[in-house]
């Protein structure tokens, strides 16, 4: 049974940083890849960041580059999203999920790209 688990989330006011966690298991974490989604209250899912298998490629959002960088830990089966400088419209649930398409060769940004999905962590940034 595939589970991805989030950690991390909480209460940051805007210029602050926090780190994300999601521990994956069931799967053969390095032919997977690797997102995060977000979604704030009142609005739809919307893609943060992904990884491929390797690390070697990696895309975001236009709205978290320069600030969010997403890595992934293979002692750890850990994909990690390090939240730099945010700001209040940053507040929303963020969600970890997994493709396990092509091998995962690809960062993915589509949610229709993903298979499994974490249950969510709370991120509020106060201004």
């Amino acid at each position: 049974q595939v589970q991805l688990v989030e950690s991390g989330g909480g209460l940051v006011q805007a210029g602050g940083s926090l780190r994300l966690s999601c521990a994956a298991s069931g799967l053969t974490f390095s032919r997977s890849s690797m997102g995060w989604f977000r979604q704030a209250p009142g609005k739809e899912r919307r893609f943060v960041a992904a990884i491929n298998w390797s690390g070697s490629r990696t895309v975001y959002a236009d709205s978290v580059k320069g600030r969010f960088t997403i890595s992934r830990d293979f002692a750890k089966n850990t994909v990690v999203l390090q939240m730099n400088s945010l700001k209040p419209e940053d507040t929303a649930v963020y969600f970890c999920t997994a493709s396990l398409s092509n091998s995962g060769s690809y960062a993915y940004t589509e949610e229709n790209e993903y298979h499994y999905w974490g249950q969510g962590t709370q991120v509020t940034v106060s201004s």
